[in-house]
């Protein structure tokens, strides 16, 4: 396209004339044309103005969208083809790929690759040569999926040729078109601007104003630093004066999350605190959410899967707790001991009637529930149009109490109206889809909500963190570019997998090679050199165990140090500015005499660590159950310990052994899963489990000499010290010798008597149970029920007592040191010991559920290695 140039200025001067003027402004995106509106409207109140006509500017899609709805309008029915909804063109192409067998692991992902592919084929003028030019099987399959695709469209039209079609409706008020900061036109926009220019139209060319700065290029050495430190340096320029700050961030999608903490805290530190005010960032992103991630929406589609199948115990959970379900606010402390307590009586998936039935203590919940169950079964679930569908949910939504009581934020209004809008458009696909089945409604919805890019509107933000594309063409105050690395910069060539290689590279697509995809890269960098007076070029060194250097496109521009502030933490403030006051945490009021609740954990768990005892035991603290399909590991325990005792009762005595033991095996594992109330497919393949089990144990019994089970599952009182413990023996066999061996039965890999020998002694049920006992204690033994680990692991008075089970030369010494250790124990505990003294450090603390209460990484480090977040 050879337009003359136009100024800026002079382009702001004739959009002042008014529409009469005729001027149209498009741009190559959506914020590229809001940022040129909001120029041209400080242009205006800069001339001291106070009432102006809004100028037209807007991106091109949109352009060539209104010029087909007015032809759509203005003309007679049926002389200008229908636009399809991007869903309803999502929707043709999985019909089309379908229909031609292919066998696909994710068709929906395939639809949208075929959908850009297709604008591609038509923006470079290649869509001709689908078929036509040598290719591969993906080749070929598009070409057919194509051909499937436009007899389905049935003479509608879509996005990837609208272009085409507005071209022969422009408008006659339509007098001059500027094409603004087009670095680059696909054949399919220039051949829109020649037939504008053809009409009499007159086309213009125009482009941000272009900065005298000298770059500077600085490194980090990680990703995380980098992004800190232009956080910090975006804030100290807006202290500073600076109007129109921005920040590229290539990767801005894969770390949007992370972008967003890291400015909010620079920003507004404090402000992402309980209760704190909500209140307008200075930042604003070019990228916005999954839709579906809002938590507004997220709760609406719960609502709909929970009243429709079955949803995840941790949706349904989240859903409970939603701010948006009818009666929350009333309910909210209410609802939230529902959900702590539930947790250990459901299982890891749930339907609408067993949520019902376990909502008792919370009757609003229960009512909104119940209301559901009359809507959902008011029609039957045989296939129907997306739009009765669409009617049905909104019932649904309607029956929960749906957005709930409380009034809603802007961010929350605005994205309530964007669900609905979604819902709107699922409702359309009637013209493409027919009638459809439920489970394919409510997925096809799910979808559009997952897809759509979301992000609410605020008042204009000064500092803009922007993507590569969206940085293109604005101007700022002070820029700076993060991420520059070798690897990342330029960018690697992504040639769309569905069109010849070939073909784009013959068409000029830049992203199809290298040495195209080179160039733009190199525009875009010289763009970004003169797009502010302050321009900063970074990168980082080493991210995980991988060293980078930066870009080669940025190598010519001089090394400098930036002065990038750092903002102090939140944390830090609060600590500077306080008033201490010392009290001792780790000492607890002391304990009467007597028995207490936790039997002989107490004193595991004292061993562990003195806090995990103190606010299990004492504080009742306990960490949320997370329900897991089928048993968890302690319910299998439970269910070995359960067999074990059932077959025990049967056998009696070693002489058993020698019999066909199938039988009882079979019984005793049948009446384990009866008590567990175990059912289905879950309890049969635990009954395999446990049969397999006790099979492979009974070849470990049958090495061992005579002996005679004494006891089992026996429930005992035992004194330490001053406290009184409940504790129950697994087992307890009389040997030949008149002497008694204590048995524990374990099925974890993690397992050694040496654990016994320790001043803290990890397991000492084992070693309490020996010192305790009335009986003559003469071994005690692990006894590894795990598949290829069968055996006995203990000590033993005397030799070979138990095969594995190693001989003390001096048992009473033992037993005393026991006896000590564990008085050392419960006299800790007793005495109010309330230490946050992990026995191993970290190591202890990997399975314990106390974290937030104890803050054990505030002492030792960040839990599992992990470079977490540190306020």
């Amino acid at each position: 396209m050879a337009a003359t140039a136009l100024s800026k200025k002079e382009l702001f001067s004739r959009l002042a004339e008014g529409h009469a003027a005729g001027v149209t402004v498009v741009t190559p995106n959506l914020r590229l044309a809001q940022v040129l509106r909001a120029e041209f409207d400080a242009f205006q109140g800069a001339q001291g103005l106070a009432v102006w006509e809004d100028a037209d500017i807007l991106p091109f899609g949109a352009l060539v969208g209104r010029l087909h709805e007015d032809a759509l309008y203005s003309g007679p029915a049926g002389a200008v083809p229908l636009l399809l909804s991007d869903a309803e063109e999502r929707a043709l192409w999985e019909a089309a790929i379908g229909e031609s067998g292919a066998e696909l692991l994710d068709p929906a992902r395939a639809a949208a690759q075929c959908a850009e592919a297709w604008r591609l084929a038509h923006a470079w003028r290649i869509a001709g040569a689908l078929g036509k030019f040598a290719g591969n099987d993906d080749h070929a399959a598009f070409a057919g999926w194509a051909r499937r695709y436009l007899e389905h469209a049935a003479g509608d039209t879509d996005g990837a040729r609208l272009p085409d079609l507005a071209k022969d409706h422009l408008p006659k008020k339509l007098k001059v078109l500027v094409a603004y900061a087009f670095d680059l036109l696909p054949p399919q926009t220039e051949d829109f601007f020649e037939a504008c220019a053809s009409r009499g139209i007159e086309v213009r060319a125009c482009g941000p104003l272009r900065a005298a700065s000298r770059p500077k290029r600085t490194s980090f050495k990680s990703p995380r630093e980098e992004l800190a430190a232009a956080a910090g340096w975006a804030r100290g320029r807006l202290e500073a004066g600076a109007k129109r700050i921005g920040v590229v961030v290539p990767d801005l999608r894969e770390r949007r999350r992370e972008v967003v903490r890291v400015f909010s805290r620079a920003m507004q530190p404090g402000g992402h605190l309980p209760g704190a005010p909500k209140a307008p960032m200075a930042f604003n992103l070019s990228l916005g959410a999954p839709l579906a991630e809002y938590p507004l929406v997220h709760a609406a589609l719960s609502i709909l899967r929970l009243s429709l199948e079955e949803i995840t115990f941790s949706e349904a959970s989240r859903l409970i707790r939603s701010p948006f379900l009818g009666g929350a606010e009333t309910e909210m402390a209410r609802r939230a001991r529902l959900d702590a307590a539930i947790r250990k009586k459901l299982p890891a998936r749930l339907t609408l009637p067993k949520l019902i039935g376990v909502a008792a203590d919370c009757p609003g919940l229960r009512s909104i529930l119940e209301s559901l169950v009359p809507v959902s079964r008011s029609k039957s679930n045989d296939p129907r149009s997306p739009r009765e569908w669409a009617q049905r949910f909104t019932a649904l939504l309607d029956a929960a109490g749906f957005p709930g009581e409380r009034a809603l934020d802007s961010d929350e209004f605005q994205a309530r109206a964007k669900f609905h809008e979604t819902l709107g458009e699922f409702a359309r696909l009637d013209r493409v889809l027919g009638k459809i089945p439920l489970g394919k409604a409510v997925s096809a919805l799910r979808r559009q909500c997952a897809e759509t890019l979301f992000q609410p509107e605020t008042a204009g933000a000064p500092v803009q963190v922007l993507g590569i594309l969206e940085s293109a063409g604005l101007e700022f105050d002070c820029l700076w570019v993060s991420g520059l690395t070798e690897e990342a910069w330029p960018l690697a060539a992504r040639h769309n997998p569905f069109l010849p290689v070939a073909l784009q590279r013959k068409a000029g697509i830049p992203e199809a090679s290298a040495e195209t995809s080179l160039a733009l890269d190199r525009r875009i960098t010289e763009g970004w050199a003169r797009a502010a007076a302050e321009v900063v070029f970074s990168s980082f060194e080493r991210q995980d165990d991988r060293e980078f250097s930066p870009s080669p496109l940025i190598a010519g521009v001089a090394e400098g140090g930036v002065e990038a502030p750092s903002v102090p933490k939140y944390r830090d403030a609060v600590f500077s500015n306080r008033v201490s006051e010392t009290i001792p945490d780790g000492k607890a009021p002391s304990l009467s005499a007597g028995k207490v609740r936790g039997g002989t954990r107490v004193l595991a768990d004292q061993a562990a660590c003195p806090f995990r005892a103190f606010a299990r035991w004492r504080l009742g603290a306990e960490g949320l159950e997370q329900p897991a399909p089928g048993p968890d590991a302690m319910a299998r325990g439970q269910l070995l310990h359960a067999l074990m005792a059932e077959i025990w009762s049967a056998l009696k005595t070693s002489a058993s052994l020698s019999e066909n033991l199938e039988p009882v095996i079979d019984k005793a594992a049948a009446a384990a899963l009866k008590d567990a109330g175990l059912e289905g497919r879950f309890a049969e393949l635990e009954r395999t489990r446990l049969a397999k089990l006790a099979r492979e144990w009974f070849e470990v019994e049958r090495e061992r000499g005579d002996f005679e089970v004494v006891s089992l599952e026996e429930k005992r009182e035992i004194s330490v010290s001053n406290l009184t413990l409940s504790g129950r023996l697994d087992r307890v066999d009389r040997l030949p010798d008149g002497s008694h061996l204590i048995i524990d039965y374990k099925t974890g890999s993690r397992l050694s008597p040496q654990m016994w020998l320790d001043a803290r002694p990890e397991e000492p049920q084992l070693p309490l149970y020996a010192v305790s006992a009335k009986e003559d204690i003469g071994a005690v033994a692990f006894a590894r029920l795990k598949t290829g680990e069968m055996r006995f692991m203990g000590f033993s008075r005397d030799k070979d007592a138990v095969p594995g089970v190693k001989q003390v030369h001096d048992w009473e010494s033992l037993l005393s040191r026991w006896t000590s250790h564990l008085r050392d124990l419960a006299q800790g505990f007793a005495a109010g010991d309330a230490r946050v003294d992990p026995k191993e450090g970290l190591k202890t603390c990997r399975n314990c559920d106390l974290h937030p209460l104890c803050r054990v990484h505030e002492r030792i480090a960040a839990l599992g290695g992990e470079g977490g977040e540190d306020e």
